[in-house]
């Protein structure tokens, strides 16, 4: 997951922060490096506040240490006043319109306010506070108000017309001209054509939009927090290996429970309880709590709050003069269309299917081996799979975790990232950051030239929303002809340390770690001279692109031959590991595919709605999983009710991770074809992907960089869906 792609004319990370979803979906006490609680609108004079001042750090990332939680009400509201000082300049400018007057200069425009919110968003993500969530419930309906008064100003867009209205007379670079035609169309889609009535009401649906979104994210949060299962007999834990062990009972030491053992929702606790708790109750229950978080009934209910953000985006795309959000939200995609979308699934979703269950067949023989009555349930699945998975290629993934320590593999991940480009990643303790944990590394050209600072922050905590994600605290761009370097973070929430072993990752998390380094790699290796089309500014569906191809090298034995070693010994993966990982590769992928699709299928039913009426979710989404033809045993990757992606930036855009691994299965094959680390092919990916960002259109970059478009067989082979 990514950075969304934000409205270029007020600040790049503003539209991630509006939805409440972080640039991409019970509270700790803070350390001392991270922003301390605080009432969140205290007044701060502009001279004391240091995200006001300028950041006399190396390379001028964020005072980590300074900043405080009180600091950030004040800090927006003076930095939404210089921006809209700065826009009215622009609007107001006596000259006649030109491209570096209007355009690019609204390009520019809004720098303090873009550090802001590019700061706020990445904490309130990976390491917020109750005192940070106050300060979103009171200044997104604000930042709502303040991106419509610039979208809706009437002298700024004639001034904004005036231009594109004149474009083929002007001599404008291919760079120009992407800015000025994605201007121009973001404005008309963000209401600048609509009567003085629809835009009134177009600001009414933004708050409420705005503020729903923080009101789904801070639901999601509490929820996953607010479940523990908490095991008190040694016999419960059959099953489960002896790491995983270890680490539910520093969990119960953390909360006072010494002597016993805690599991919760995150991920690095959940995904290996339900693969190797022989207690299938067990199982049963905290599968159900995963499930039905933050759902009806429940005390952090979202049902209704994605009903209503449902309906409010109908009524907003339909002011727009789109039948359904779908349909708005894909015009700036390659899928272009809805029907697009449903033509790439529907190839896939029969195939899915079909394998899908022929391997539910093997997990129930083994089931009925063991005297389990049926039906699969969603609780069995990842259980009985581990266990064939381990029959039939005598292969288990808990062998593989002792040789992927994580600071061996992000050192094999920059190895790879220093093979194909050059650069390289230098640790730099003397730089701020936010939380003890996170770590900062300088990334350098071969010649020792500067390309950015990227910070990595990989573990779990109360604070830090799930998943993974690569963001920004500030862009690459060319600012009066000098080069602002970006500063880039990865965050996940990796299997943590345990008192006598290292993090030891899952192959899962090794993957995931190769993925956010490909978009941490997008947004450094960026070189375009304006802000809003730089990095990751790309379509929704493009933008996954240099995150998945990452991921195929993370298995290669090549690149397993460099990072992957005991963490005690420092052997290598044996061969017969690698061997029969490689034969495994296709394992389980109709459950992995299905549940994928589910998930994307879904999203399109919410976002191709065309009745403004609030629908009741868990009866809408029940119709949508019987209409598909999910199997029983196989949920949905989100229920609606915790679906952050379709609430941020991914809605109606789930679709884009397959449809972007079609990219990424044909450009590898390029690499598979002429050698893993050819220099010339990896140069040209670079040049014609990576450092272009959103300059021109996707499928003109791809087939710059392939020679043609791409082909979905590889796509299909890779999850043995021929």
């Amino acid at each position: 997951m990514t950075t969304p792609r934000s409205l270029r004319f007020p600040v790049v990370v503003l539209t991630a922060l509006l939805v409440g979803a972080t640039l991409s979906c019970a509270v700790a006490p803070r350390p001392a490096t991270a922003p301390a609680a605080a009432p969140a609108v205290a007044a701060t004079a502009p001279a004391a506040n240091p995200l006001l001042q300028p950041w006399d750090t190396p390379f001028g990332v964020p005072p980590f240490a300074a900043i405080r939680s009180e600091h950030f009400l004040p800090a927006f509201e003076e930095a939404m006043r210089r921006h809209l000082e700065e826009v009215a300049a622009i609007a107001s400018n006596p000259e006649p319109p030109t491209f570096a007057n209007t355009v690019a200069a609204l390009d520019d425009a809004g720098e303090l306010l873009d550090a802001v919110a590019s700061v706020f968003s990445n904490l309130r993500s990976a390491e917020t506070n109750d005192a940070l969530q106050e300060v979103a419930r009171v200044i997104t309906p604000r930042l709502a108000a303040h991106r419509d008064r610039i979208a809706l100003d009437e002298r700024l867009f004639a001034r904004i017309k005036a231009v594109w209205d004149r474009r083929q007379e002007l001599t404008l670079g291919q760079e120009d001209r992407r800015l000025l035609e994605e201007v121009y169309t973001d404005f008309v889609r963000a209401g600048a054509l609509l009567s003085p009535a629809q835009k009134e009401r177009m600001k009414a649906i933004n708050e409420e939009l705005a503020s729903l979104g923080v009101k789904f994210g801070d639901n999601v949060l509490a929820a996953t927090n607010g479940y523990r299962l908490v095991i008190e007999s040694q016999e419960e834990l059959a099953g489960l290996d002896e790491r995983v062990i270890a680490g539910a009972a520093a969990a119960a030491r953390a909360a006072g429970l010494e002597g016993k053992w805690v599991f919760t929702l995150h991920w690095p606790s959940l995904w290996p309880f339900l693969e190797g708790a022989d207690n299938r109750e067990l199982r049963r229950e905290i599968m159900q709590a995963y499930l039905q978080r933050a759902g009806a009934g429940t005390s952090h209910d979202n049902t209704g709050v994605l009903s209503r953000i449902a309906a409010l985006r109908v009524e907003k795309a339909q002011l727009l003069g789109f039948p359904t959000w779908a349909d708005f939200q894909l015009e700036k995609s390659m899928a272009k269309t809805p029907a697009g979308v449903r033509q790439l699934l529907d190839r896939l979703w029969p195939r899915a299917l079909a394998v899908a269950a022929r391997e539910q067949g093997e997990l129930e023989a083994m089931m009925a081996a063991d005297g389990v009555p049926p039906p699969l349930e969603s609780w069995d699945w990842r259980y009985y799979a581990r266990r064939v998975k381990a029959a039939k290629y005598a292969f288990d993934e808990d062998a593989l975790r002792p040789y992927f320590s994580l600071d061996r593999v992000l050192e094999g991940a920059f190895w790879v990232a220093n093979q194909l480009y050059g650069i390289t990643f230098t640790e730099r303790r003397d730089l701020p950051v936010y939380h003890p944990e996170v770590r900062a590394f300088e990334v350098q050209e071969a010649d020792g030239s500067h390309i950015g600072i990227f910070y990595v922050d990989y573990h779990p905590r109360p604070g830090k929303r799930g998943g993974a994600w690569s963001s920004t605290y500030r862009k690459q761009w060319i600012k009066n002809g000098t080069k602002v370097f970006p500063v880039v973070v990865n965050v996940g929430n990796f299997s943590r340390p345990t008192a006598d072993t290292p993090a030891l990752l899952s192959l899962d998390e090794v993957e995931t770690l190769f993925h956010e380094l490909g978009h941490g790699l997008h947004q450094l290796l960026s070189h375009c001279r304006y802000r809003s089309l730089s990095g990751t500014s790309v379509p929704r569906d493009f933008v996954e692109l240099p995150s998945q191809i990452m991921e195929n090298w993370a298995r290669s034995p090549e690149v397993l031959a460099r990072y992957a070693r005991h963490w005690r010994t420092g052997d290598p993966l044996p061969a017969e590991l690698i061997e029969s990982m490689q034969r495994a590769e296709t394992f389980n992928q109709g459950f992995a595919t299905t549940e994928y699709l589910a998930a994307s299928l879904l999203d399109m039913d919410w976002h191709t709605l065309t009745d403004a009426t609030p629908v009741d979710t868990v009866a809408f989404e029940r119709a949508s999983l019987q209409r598909m033809g999910l199997p029983r045993a196989i949920p949905p990757r989100y229920h609606s009710w915790y679906f952050s992606h379709i609430v941020g930036g991914y809605a109606a855009g789930y679709y884009s991770y397959v449809w972007a691994e079609v990219l990424d299965a044909d450009a590898f094959e390029a690499f598979k074809e002429r050698g893993l680390f050819d220099r010339a092919t990896a140069q040209a990916f670079r040049t014609n992907i990576l450092e272009r960002g959103g300059t021109e259109d996707p499928m003109t970059l791809y087939v710059r960089f392939r020679g043609r478009e791409p082909d979905v067989a590889p796509l299909l082979a890779r999850r043995g869906l021929q």
